[in-house]
């Protein structure tokens, strides 16, 4: 499938790369810049409204930095999704200009739309076309062909499979992935992840949320011991059970709005 991704993305003029807000740094994919090429690409910084409202200026001006096009999204809603359409339509311009150049016919500006597969790429096309045009599942992996989807007379976009790497080198990236639902299932552990959650949970000081949500403190020990306890409390000792709790909680914004990643401060 990822050849597949590649051969396809010869044919398109510009890349929305949908991120994950919560984790925008680890959900960009580590070989989209050597796979495009010289082509555009516009970040869509999708589930802003999992986040405070505070970090959405902070973040464009982390991106913008680094010479990014950077647009934040809530696809589910809707909300972000036009000015994606015009910032993809106006990094394609270039290509009908040559065209025009050289005596040809205008043609629509050709779009792909990436990501990791559970990000929310095919709830952004269903938004920009205006119908349910792309199959959308919160189980990641959902999107399997690839397809061309008519916008209007000016843009297509291809919807492509959320596209991991065989190997995922950077681990601490992955557990971040994992927690946010952004890959597949059996790529993890759930006990192993829901501690981690727990434990970054309490570096990024929500250690008293978890106190007032679950009644423990996650200051007495380990995520692992958390769970433990947890588990021991209230589930029968069912620790699966609780790790599958903490992480839906957290995925489904149960918890309120919590980044696991945060611009540096220049």
């Amino acid at each position: 499938m990822e050849k597949q991704l590649k051969d396809q993305l010869k044919r398109v003029d510009v890349v929305l790369e949908v991120l994950d807000a919560r984790v925008p740094l680890a959900s960009q994919h580590p070989d989209v810049p050597q796979w495009i090429g010289e082509k555009p690409r516009v970040l869509v910084f999708n589930r802003m409204d999992m986040i405070p409202a505070s970090l959405h200026s902070e973040w464009k001006a982390h991106f913008k930095a680094q010479g990014e096009q950077f647009y934040l999204t809530n696809a589910k809603q809707g909300k972000g999704v036009k000015a994606v359409l015009k910032a993809a339509q106006k990094a394609g311009e270039g290509v009908n200009a040559r065209r025009k150049e050289r005596g040809m016919r205008p043609r629509p500006v050709r779009a792909v739309v990436i990501g990791f597969p559970n990000v929310g790429k095919s709830a952004l096309i269903n938004r920009l076309v205006g119908r349910k045009a792309v199959k959308s599942a919160r189980r990641a992996g959902v999107t399997r062909q690839l397809q061309w989807v008519r916008i209007s007379d000016q843009i297509e976009l291809l919807d492509a499979p959320g596209v991991i790497p065989w190997k995922l080198d950077n681990q601490e990236n992955a557990v971040k992935l994992a927690i946010c639902e952004d890959i597949g299932e059996a790529a993890y552990d759930n006990q192993r992840v829901a501690a981690i959650l727990v434990d970054s949970l309490v570096d990024l000081g929500y250690a008293a949320l978890l106190k007032s949500r679950y009644g423990l403190d996650p200051m007495m020990g380990t995520g692992e011991n958390f769970i433990e306890q947890l588990a021991s409390d209230r589930y029968k000792n069912d620790k699966e059970r609780v790790a599958v709790l903490l992480l839906n909680d957290f995925r489904k914004g149960n918890m309120g709005q919590i980044p696991l990643e945060l611009p540096e401060i220049e």
